[in-house]
């Protein structure tokens, strides 16, 4: 039976149906040459409809669907875009802020300098004052520093202008004082560690790769991890956003700072 699609239907559901449809899409236009790397694509396709992928190339969805038919799928023209219907509600914090009180931070260009947000984000979080908050301009959904600031006492809201646009707000409910440990290092007990998985250890470098790619990369890897195995990464700086999902996942780690850009680090089943 064919496939169904319409314009709120995923690009990562088009691609598990027929893997040929990539090429497709890229021709359509060169913006989805990026859909060519395995790991942004499972980040984008997985986000992006194809009604969001249309209004980012600037084209009706008339265009995916005349590539995408001849490759079996069939066609629904009456389902209207979800970017075409009414927002979500916003929270009830929006009732009560004031623009003035709300910081922007477009995390866009240092991402794509090749550089971590991390350090800059945690010093503007830490200078949020209750009541205040902090507007997050990515490309992607923070889903990480979401769970990670929820714990600090922060509610967010997640605003999908379009699959390249994404405004997440973080809004500060009390006034108890921030605490991010950037500077987490947890390297107890590593040469021994070390010792017990060796012969049962994977290896994987995302020293090259750029945000949000390295804990991207981690994650598939950790969910192809045996048992009884360890991931031994190569990193250029401690992860902190990883490490909360890491413990939400049940793992356990520990960090090795070998020089300046230089982190080790060895992933396991807690």
């Amino acid at each position: 039976m064919n496939m169904i699609i319409n314009a709120n239907t995923k690009i990562s559901k088009i691609l598990k149906q027929n893997p040929d449809a990539l090429e497709a899409i890229i021709s359509i236009n060169s913006k989805f040459e990026k859909l060519r790397n395995p790991l942004l694509r499972k980040l984008m396709a997985a986000r992006t409809s194809i009604g969001m992928a249309s209004k980012i190339g600037g084209f009706d969805v008339e265009n995916f669907f005349q590539k995408l038919q001849p490759l079996g799928f069939e066609i629904d023209r009456e389902t209207v875009p979800q970017s075409n219907k009414a927002k979500p509600r916003l929270p009830a914090f929006f009732n009560s802020i004031k623009p003035e009180q709300i910081f922007d931070f477009d995390v866009r260009p240092i991402i794509d300098a090749g550089q971590d947000p991390l350090t800059s984000i945690v010093d503007k979080v830490k200078k949020i004052p209750k009541g205040g908050a902090l507007k997050i301009i990515n490309s992607f959904e923070p889903t990480p520093l979401i769970s990670l600031l929820k714990k600090q006492g922060f509610e967010s809201f997640v605003d999908t202008i379009d699959g390249q646009l994404v405004e997440t707000y973080f809004y500060k409910t009390s006034d108890a004082a921030v605490e991010l440990n950037e500077k987490e290092n947890n390297s107890e007990g590593w040469d021994e560690l070390l010792r017990n998985f060796e012969g049962k250890m994977e290896n994987v470098d995302v020293r090259h790769l750029e945000m949000p790619q390295p804990m991207m990369t981690i994650l598939e890897a950790i969910e192809k991890l045996p048992e009884d195995h360890a991931l031994f990464v190569y990193h250029k700086r401690i992860p902190v956003f990883l490490l909360p999902e890491l413990r939400e996942r049940k793992f356990d780690y520990r960090i090795k700072e070998i020089a300046p850009n230089e982190v080790r680090l060895l992933i396991f089943k807690d």
